[in-house]
Formats: structure tokens, C-alpha cells, sequence
């Protein structure tokens, strides 16, 4: 029985991913830009009804929902090619098409207003769905719609749908770029509390580090969006590879969260992948070996969240999965585990096992690939704590000068006290010492009352 999945994509970055993510499904399930399966699609290896749903025509609607509060991003995927694949009924854009400037509060108290509408999509998807396992959404969280109106919906998501998965793919501001979002540190702060509240497990995507892969590893010296959005929809879709493709081991959304997150405040994931091929230099393709993905996706040049160096802390793996696909026996990847264990190229926590899940995943067999494997990490590290001690130092730069609080104060929610910062600072710092209490090996007796030196 399949267990589907609704993906919301919110705001200009989370349509902009979403959009570049269905476009990998339909390559890899031969799906048309109109959702027809195309006539050489004979294969029925591949689990379609996860992520699409077919229309009484027979052809593929993906279970989405478009979320903004400004018009450009959609209006620019209904001018695609891919403008017939999506439910137009599934489509939300705000009436007065203002967007929400940037401003996390404006795109918070907007989700307040619209929130019969926008449940409305979101109730039908999900009555239309046999078995729902459970939402994937899609945003920023540095920007006003994708954090504010995000936050709202993980919120509701939460209370309206207790028992199903909530996961992210949440991406983290460029912090090598000034930016011209002045409250961005704002942003990110309020939106963490809620991915800490709220989420059940949310995959970091850091602009940071995406950027500097695009750059050093494809030399691509100057990277677009379309180009660091295309690497984000690599990992999206291996990530969600087993479900697609069936085997015995994480087909369900459900057994992937559990093998990585041990304690439900840890599910902020890291992710890798190799090997990485910019679409104009085919020409750097090179052997691949079970032993040297494996290794590869453990190098630090690969890993797709940029942390700094801490040397309070010695930080280290609490779970590790590698999703590979390709030509591989499993032998090939015993013996390499046991090469990378007698070696030790990965730390583990000392609280709890210590060892590298694989999980060998089918790929499609209607898109060309130039390796004979490749592989995808997702892994639950201590370091990250790193990226949330970033944007603790940022917001407090501009809270000590109560900067650009205005725009804040103007909306229903910080009118009469700025008490939601503080709550929120709070949350994210308890994160940050429950992160550094893992690395210790008395992490399980530790509470958040003991605050870390």
C-alpha cells in the first residue's frame, strides 16, 4: 500500500526548488511536462502514487501544493512547459499579491488571515490520499513567506494533523553574501524555533556551503539559482529514492526519520552527495567504486552545510545514512564498511551505535546516468549546532541596537512585546546546548536545565 506524501512549496525559494524537484520526477518516472506517462515507460519497478496521483484521463497530477504571497515565481511555473503537470486548484496565491517583505511577522499574521483557504487545499489533498504518511515542505527560512507563512503552517500542520510526518527542506542564508534582507537574523531566529517545535525532521540546506560546492567541485564560478536549485533537487530526489523505488529496507518516510534520529529535539539532518556533474562538463566523468562514494560522501568538501570549526566541543556523527544507487552488490559495500570502520573515518557519539546504515536503492531506468554508482548521505552530526550558534550571534548584533524593529511592531503579534524574540532565542539556544550534550557520553541523563559552559 503506498503511503503518500503532500509537498507544500512556499514562497519564491520553495516554488523555485519544488519546481525544479518535479521536473527530476517526471525525468526519472518517464512523466511528461502534461503528466503523461510517456510509450516507452514499460518498467513497473517504480512507485508513481507517492508523489503523484493519476486524473480520470489516466494522466499524473503530483500531490502539490503552491503557496506565495506575491505572484512572480508562480506566474513564471505557469509559463513553463510544466504548467499543465500541476492541480490549478492547488495553487494559492494572496488576492492583493504584495508579498510579505521580507518580513517574517507580515508573512506570519497573513497566514492567520488566509488560513481557511489555504486548508482548505490542504484538507482536500489529503482526503484524496489513501494512506497519508505524512507533508514535505519546501522554503527559506531567511525571507518574509517562507519563514513567516511557514512557520504558521507547521504550527497548524501540527495541530490539525497530530500523527503524520512533518519533514523540511529548509534553506539556510548564504552568510559569505551580504545580505539585502536587513532581518534576515530575525527571520531565521523565529522560523528555528518553530523547525525545532514543530518539524519532525528538516534537512539543512545551506546556501554557504551550496555555493562553494558550485564553485570548487562543478567550477562553476559564479553559480545561478537554476544551477544551486538543480543541486538541491539532486538531493531531494535520492533522498526520496526508496520510497520511489521500493526495496526491504526505509520504502516508507517513517523508517528513514527513525534510523537517523535518535531524540526528537536532534532531527536537523546533513546531507551529501556524490559524484556531482555540472550538465556541461560531462567530459569529468571518472570510474566510481562503491569504497570511493562511500568515502567521498564522508569528506567534509562534499558535505552540503558549511559549520565552523568548534574546539570546545568534540563534535562527531549520531547517525549516518548512505543511500546508494547503481551496480552494487552488497559484499561491495560490507567490505567497504568494514574498510571505513577499521580505518575510522567517521566519529561516532559513545551513547549509542556506532555504525553507517546503507540502504541500496534502484535507479531509474529511463534517464541516462554517467556514473556506474553514486551515492547520497544524510546524516545527523554534532556540528551543526554551529549554524544555529551563527544565527544566535547574528540576532543578538541586532537586537542589542533593537534594529529595524519597526516593520516587527506593526503586526498583531509583537504590538503589546517583543516576547516572541526572547521565547524563540531561548528555543534555539536550548537546541544548540542539547547538540553540544551529545557529544558527551552522559548525553542520555542530560535535561535542558543543565546549561552547558
Amino acid at each position: 500500500m503506498p503511503r503518500e506524501i503532500i509537498t507544500l512549496q512556499l514562497g519564491q525559494c520553495g516554488n523555485q526548488i519544488g519546481m525544479e524537484f518535479w521536473k527530476k520526477l517526471c525525468a526519472e518516472h518517464a512523466i511528461s511536462s502534461e503528466g503523461v506517462l510517456e510509450e516507452f515507460a514499460t518498467s513497473g519497478v517504480d512507485r508513481k502514487d507517492v508523489f503523484f496521483y493519476q486524473a480520470d484521463d489516466e494522466h499524473y497530477i503530483p500531490r502539490a501544493v503552491l503557496l506565495d504571497l506575491e505572484p512572480r515565481v508562480i506566474h513564471s511555473i505557469m509559463n513553463s512547459p510544466f504548467a499543465k503537470l500541476y492541480n490549478p486548484e492547488n495553487i494559492y496565491l494572496s488576492k492583493d499579491g504584495g508579498g510579505a517583505g521580507n518580513n517574517w511577522a507580515s508573512g506570519y499574521s497573513q497566514g492567520e488571515r488566509l488560513y481557511e483557504s489555504i486548508f482548505d487545499i490542504i484538507d482536500r489533498e489529503a482526503d484524496n490520499s489513501e494512506s497519508l504518511e505524512g507533508f514535505v515542505l519546501c522554503h527559506s527560512i531567511a525571507g518574509g513567506t517562507g519563514s513567516g507563512l511557514g512557520s504558521f503552517l507547521l504550527e497548524r500542520l501540527n495541530d490539525r494533523f497530530p500523527k503524520k510526518l512533518i519533514q523540511t527542506y529548509s534553506v539556510f542564508p548564504n552568510q559569505d553574501e551580504i545580505s539585502d534582507v536587513v532581518v534576515q537574523p530575525y527571520n531565521s531566529l523565529l522560523t528555528l524555533k518553530r523547525l525545532t517545535n514543530n518539524a519532525d525532521c528538516v534537512v539543512v540546506l545551506d546556501n554557504t556551503a551550496l555555493n562553494r560546492i558550485a564553485a570548487e567541485r562543478l567550477h562553476i564560478e559564479t553559480p545561478s539559482f537554476g544551477q544551486i536549485n538543480s543541486l538541491v533537487s539532486t538531493i531531494m530526489s535520492t533522498s526520496t529514492a526508496t520510497l520511489r523505488y521500493p526495496g526491504y529496507m526505509h520504502n516508507d518516510l517513517i523508517s528513514l526519520v527513525a534510523s537517523l534520529i535518535p531524540t526528537p529535539r536532534l532531527h536537523f539532518l546533513i546531507s551529501g552527495y556524490t559524484p556531482l556533474v555540472a550538465e556541461q562538463h560531462v567530459s569529468n566523468v571518472r570510474k566510481t567504486t562503491v569504497l570511493d562514494v562511500m568515502k567521498r560522501l564522508l569528506h567534509p568538501s562534499n558535505i552540503m552545510v558549511s559549520t565552523s570549526r568548534d574546539k570546545h566541543h568534540n563534535h562527531c556523527y549520531i547517525s549516518i545514512l548512505h543511500i546508494i544507487q547503481g551496480e552494487v552488490e552488497s559484499s561491495q559495500v560490507h567490505k567497504s564498511l568494514q574498510r571505513i570502520r577499521d580505518k575510522k573515518e567517521a566519529q561516532f557519539i559513545s551513547w549509542g551505535p556506532a555504525s553507517i546504515q546503507v540502504s541500496l536503492s534502484k535507479r531509474s531506468p529511463y534517464i541516462q546516468h554517467p556514473h556506474r554508482v553514486s551515492g547520497l548521505m544524510l546524516a545527523n552530526h554534532t556540528t551543526i549546532a554551529s549554524l544555529f550558534e551563527h544565527t544566535l550571534k547574528q540576532y543578538d548584533k541586532l537586537m542589542k541596537r533593537e534594529a529595524f524593529l519597526e516593520q516587527f511592531r506593526k503586526q498583531n503579534m509583537f504590538t503589546e512585546s517583543l516576547d516572541e524574540f526572547e521565547s524563540s532565542r531561548e528555543v534555539v539556544q536550548q537546541l544548540v546546548d542539547e547538540y553540544h550534550a551529545a557529544t558527551k557520553p552522559d548525553y542520555l541523563s542530560w535535561s535542558p536545565e543543565q546549561r552547558n559552559p
